[in-house]
């Protein structure tokens, strides 16, 4: 038998929790952990700092990746407890409390026994896979992020300079596509202006790019876009390099290798990935990836299948739970407008909830996956529709997950088959899932 034949491979998407929960879902939800805990490895994206606070020396950043997204520590083992194996931690709230929050992160995975890659003590270690070694076959992961805080980025050490830990953040560099005539109008604005109105360096990226910064904002013809107007973005080489020799380290190394990819570009409203993300993911299998599982806008996204290999450029939410956050920062509280001394922090909780950017149903409905491999090749994509207790009196229930029924699976997977078709790849249909046979 060769390695990886009659491996099984499950996937989910964002974990946003705040405590224990898999002691509800034995309840609510058997049959979605049977399909996690069945699975030889399941990975998901580990997306909030676990914190002891009686024991925390750190403090949150005066600016997180969105909120300050906190959970127990004993969020870990029942992360485990789910069946869940693997998590990626490049995303934009690993570093929402500091290093120190991420360190603390890291010891709770550990002592879980999750495997966990993507954020490290350096650049080196971020980048480096993360290995689970099944009956079957080892399984590598490999996890970057193109959407963080700029103090999130993980550093190697340098001469005396010490590392600096963070995440594997892949950086970007972005423009606005305007058509043609309207960046010579803007080209001439520019250069009727005073020459120190723009700094020297912006100036040459202008010269270099073929841009216009005007305001702090460039601007780039839409001919450099591939014809879209809006704003376009361009990853950094060296780190494009970096993500394609991990993968082959992993190739090297394992006999399954998923690669996560956190993009929140062009953002969370957005159903379709910016141009890039796709053509990371194109070289993520190049390099021998088995499987892309993207992540990062809270909603679906298609299915690409690409040299055979599965490409999910979102699985959107799988917990979305911040209904019984704690603590709260100052910051949070302002954002909402509510007065602390007049409100819980339920009842804040559930007014940023409902009148957030989170308000509506499309975030609470996802999917999780399940390939199964033969000779090291993925034979088979299931495709089970999930929803996150959406409609519920109980806040404490909102956000965690089940299998959806059938009115529910079919609108989630009429949804997702509509998305891939753009890519070509067709969804069959049958007993509330979806699936995709690849040759």
């Amino acid at each position: 038998m060769s390695l990886a034949t009659g491996l099984t491979l499950a996937a989910v998407g964002d974990l946003v929790l705040d405590d224990v929960l898999t002691p509800r879902l034995e309840e609510t939800a058997p049959g979605l952990l049977a399909l996690l805990r069945d699975a030889e490895a399941t990975i998901a994206n580990f997306e909030t700092t676990a914190i002891d606070f009686d024991r925390f020396d750190g403090w949150p950043e005066a600016e997180p990746g969105g909120s300050w997204l906190v959970t127990s520590v004993r969020s870990g083992a029942d992360v485990r407890a789910m069946g869940i194996d693997m998590v990626s931690r490049a995303n934009n709230h690993a570093t929402d409390w500091g290093v120190a929050g991420l360190r603390s992160t890291s010891a709770v995975l550990d002592q879980a026994g999750l495997v966990h890659a993507g954020a490290g003590e350096s650049l080196t270690a971020a980048r480096a896979p993360g290995y689970l070694t099944t009956r079957h076959g080892r399984v590598a992961l490999v996890s970057a992020a193109t959407r963080y805080q700029a103090m999130s980025l993980a550093e190697d050490p340098f001469g005396i300079v010490p590392a600096r830990p963070g995440i594997n953040g892949l950086r970007t560099t972005k423009w606005f596509g305007v058509h043609p005539g309207e960046l010579d109008a803007m080209a001439s604005i520019r250069d009727s202006l005073p020459p120190a109105s723009l700094h020297h360096a912006a100036r040459r990226a202008d010269a270099r790019d073929g841009s216009v910064t005007l305001g702090g904002t460039a601007f780039i013809s839409s001919e450099a876009t591939g014809g879209g107007v809006g704003p376009y973005w361009k990853v950094d080489e060296e780190d494009v390099a970096a993500l394609r020799v991990g993968v082959r380290q992993a190739r090297q190394s394992a006999d399954v290798v998923a690669v996560a990819l956190h993009t929140h570009e062009p953002g969370n409203y957005s159903a379709e990935p910016p141009p890039f993300l796709r053509e990371l993911a194109y070289a993520a299998v190049d390099e021998g990836a088995d499987v892309v599982l993207g992540h990062g806008p809270h909603q679906l996204r298609g299915i690409e299948v690409y040299r055979n290999r599965p490409i999910f450029y979102s699985l959107g939410n799988f917990v979305f739970m911040q209904n019984r956050q704690f603590p709260l920062t100052r910051e949070a509280w302002r954002r909402t407008g509510l007065d602390l001394s007049r409100h819980t922090p339920s009842e804040m909780l559930e007014e940023k909830r409902s009148k957030g950017p989170f308000a509506d149903r499309i975030w609470y409905e996802s999917v999780a996956v399940s390939l199964s491999f033969e000779n090291r090749d993925t034979t088979d994509v299931t495709i089970h529709p999930v929803t996150l207790t959406f409609d519920t009196p109980h806040h404490s229930d909102r956000g965690t997950p089940q299998l959806a029924d059938a009115a529910a699976a079919e609108r989630i997977l009429g949804r997702l088959r509509a998305l891939s078709e753009a890519y070509g790849t067709e969804i069959a249909l049958g007993h509330g899932q979806g699936s995709i046979r690849i040759s």
